[in-house]
């Protein structure tokens, strides 16, 4: 039986394969969230889209060429950790949240994978950028949205959030 088979969506009586995406920065975190989708979520033959969106007022070659890079230093280490899992590299410019929201409606995305960062030590009165982009995405996307932080070296495991669940601790 096929892992995480929920996320499989089946037409016409025949299974196609999911659309994992991960949303991509220079963070040891993100890379931590993309190893997590692609030994929990994706399966043989799925795709495991990797987008990293540069901000909309972004023109400078040299963060282009260190954003290349690191897509293909990521498109690598997938390929080397899940030969049977397809990749795909997508570097897009514009508004996060609404590029972000807009590649899993167009792409069909089965499922999304986002890193996840601390919790603030004020988080219920301030709450950062991030965690706040990591909430809309887990609110709003049109597909099963997670955020995964690996946990401590002395503790092992990943804490992961869904819109159901949060801080969820999984020991693998």
């Amino acid at each position: 039986m096929e892992r995480s088979g929920e996320w499989t969506k089946r037409r016409e009586g025949r299974t196609t394969k999911k659309r994992v995406m991960v949303v991509i920065d220079g963070s040891d975190r993100a890379k931590h969230a993309m190893i997590w989708a692609l030994t929990h979520v994706a399966n043989k033959g799925d795709t495991i889209v990797l987008l990293h969106v540069l901000p909309p007022h972004c023109s400078a070659c040299r963060e282009r060429e260190e954003t290349s890079h690191l897509m293909n230093s990521l498109a690598a280490i997938c390929k080397a950790t899940r030969p049977q899992v397809r990749v795909e590299a997508l570097v897009i410019q514009g508004p996060k949240l609404t590029t972000v929201l807009g590649q899993v409606k167009k792409l069909e995305v089965s499922v999304l994978v986002l890193k996840q960062s601390k919790p603030s030590p004020l988080c219920c009165m301030f709450q950062s950028s991030h965690e706040d982009f990591v909430e809309q995405c887990i609110n709003r996307a049109e597909c099963l949205t997670m955020a995964v932080k690996k946990q401590s070296n002395g503790v092992g495991g990943y804490l992961v959030s869904t819109r159901w669940q949060k801080n969820f601790w999984l020991l693998a």
